[in-house]
């Protein structure tokens, strides 16, 4: 039971977080032979989930706003539309940047497609880079694809670091 458990547990943390995920299963006490599947297989799963999930919120997204607005009362509404109102004042006087959104901006424009496929599993979150690569570039033939090769190559790598290194005895 408690294996099924620690199994359950690489597996969903490598949906969210594929980079540390590796390691951590080899310091719970996995083989690496397992640990690359489970992470794998965690790492694709994530990936396909929040994908679609992306999907489905970035196509109904006015759809969940007016449907908000039409079941909230209209006081509600109203003062929603204030705090907007003035927050929006407030950003356009002064534009905040941080290192996260600078990275973002500078992945896309610099490195584009490939970049986000690339930088993913390793730099980016599994639900960032599904969220971004179903967001501007879901067009884009075989993105699905790239992006699964992308995560199997990075445990490849991973696998690779670790037959390098020494072990201990």
């Amino acid at each position: 039971m408690l294996g099924i458990i620690k199994i359950l547990h690489v597996f969903l943390l490598a949906t969210v977080k594929y980079f540390v995920t590796f390691p951590y299963a080899m310091l719970i006490g996995f083989k690496q032979e397992h640990a690359v599947i489970i992470v794998t297989l965690g790492g694709i799963a994530g990936f396909v989930f929040f994908y679609f999930v992306s999907g489905i919120i970035i196509r109904n997204f006015y759809k969940i706003k007016n449907v908000a607005r039409e079941l909230l009362p209209e006081f509600l509404i109203a003062k929603v539309r204030r705090l907007w109102q003035s927050f929006s004042k407030r950003k356009k006087n002064k534009l905040t940047f941080n290192k996260k959104n600078r990275f973002l901006v500078r992945l896309r424009s610099k490195y584009g497609f490939w970049g986000i496929i690339i930088s993913t599993p390793v730099l980016l979150s599994i639900p960032l880079g599904a969220f971004l690569l179903k967001k501007y570039y879901s067009t884009q033939r075989h993105a699905f694809a790239y992006m699964i090769i992308s995560i199997v190559g990075w445990a490849l790598v991973f696998s690779a670091i670790v037959n390098i290194l020494p072990h201990p005895v």
